[in-house]
């Protein structure tokens, strides 16, 4: 019996314009950057509040399916050298945002813990949240920030900085290509 988590059930959402929040703080880091410049975060600024709520929960589902993604193909890669992602990724993860205070409120970081065991056990990141009610303002970050930080696991794996971007915009090519 499938379960109610379930990624056939999950919504997409955008996952080109989570792809873009994320790839635009992985490029900031990469380039030695501690802060956003001041245009690019006048221009995320801008498309954030273009977004209505329909808008910003398909956002919301988007991040949720990268973070889906990325942990299937750590999981792949941990399991072909038969090693358990979630001894790798999960205190990685954790120890990391337990360091952000300022961008990662302690209170969130379980949750995000959570969507990240959900989607290495092969459930829906969105789906799982979604059975704890809305999400909450101060989930937006700490969302943002596990995305990132998968994305970045997954780039240093393979000693490349655009690795994990290039994972779904292949997968997202593919898809229309169908």
């Amino acid at each position: 019996m499938p379960s109610i988590c379930d990624p056939q059930y999950a919504p997409a959402g955008d996952v080109g314009a989570a792809l873009m929040l994320i790839d635009s703080r992985l490029k900031t880091v990469q380039a030695g950057k501690s802060r956003t410049d001041p245009e690019q975060r006048a221009l995320m600024g801008r498309f954030t509040a273009s977004l209505d709520a329909e808008g910003a929960n398909d956002v919301l589902d988007g991040a949720c399916t990268l973070i889906f993604m990325f942990m299937k193909w750590l999981r792949e890669a941990y399991e072909a050298h038969d090693k358990d992602v979630f001894a790798y990724v999960v205190p990685n993860v954790v120890g990391t945002m337990r360091m952000m205070p300022k961008s990662v409120r302690p209170e969130a970081i379980p949750t995000m813990a959570g969507l990240i065991i959900a989607a290495g056990a092969d459930l829906s990141p969105s789906l799982w949240r979604k059975q704890y009610g809305f999400w909450t303002e101060a989930e937006m970050n700490p969302l943002e920030v596990t995305a990132f930080l998968l994305a970045d696991h997954i780039n240093r794996l393979t000693d490349d900085p655009d690795f994990a971007t290039r994972l779904i915009t292949d997968a997202l090519s593919s898809v229309d290509e169908d």
